[in-house]
């Protein structure tokens, strides 16, 4: 059974940082798109960063020069690092594997930005 675990989360004010890393079982790792998502209060899932197998690294423009994703697929890992965090960011943040016909969820860690 293939399992992601989130780990990272917290509270932190407005303009810090935070990393979450998500750790991976899947057989092969480097197949997979991988992502982060998320989902505030109220607010329908989005999108906030992919890397493709063997691809580049896309953001949202809500993100883009604030948030960076990376990849270890030697160590079946995939981070987001987090800077210049805004109370908006807060949300439950979930790690994404995809490869049809196979997509993959975590259970989600919560981000919190607040003073």
């Amino acid at each position: 059974q293939v399992q992601l675990v989130e780990s990272g989360g917290g509270l932190v004010q407005p303009g810090g940082s935070l990393r979450l890393s998500c750790a991976a079982s899947v057989s092969i790792f480097g197949k997979y798109t991988v992502a982060w998502y998320r989902q505030g209060p109220g607010k329908q899932r989005e999108l906030v960063a992919r890397i493709p197998a063997g691809g580049m690294a896309n953001y949202p423009d809500s993100v883009k020069g604030r948030f960076s994703i990376s990849r270890d697929n030697a160590k079946k890992m995939v981070t987001l690092q987090m800077n210049d965090l805004k109370r908006e960011d807060t949300a439950v943040y979930y790690c994404n594997l995809q490869s049809d016909p196979y997509d993959y969820w975590g259970q989600g860690t919560q981000v919190t930005v607040s003073s």
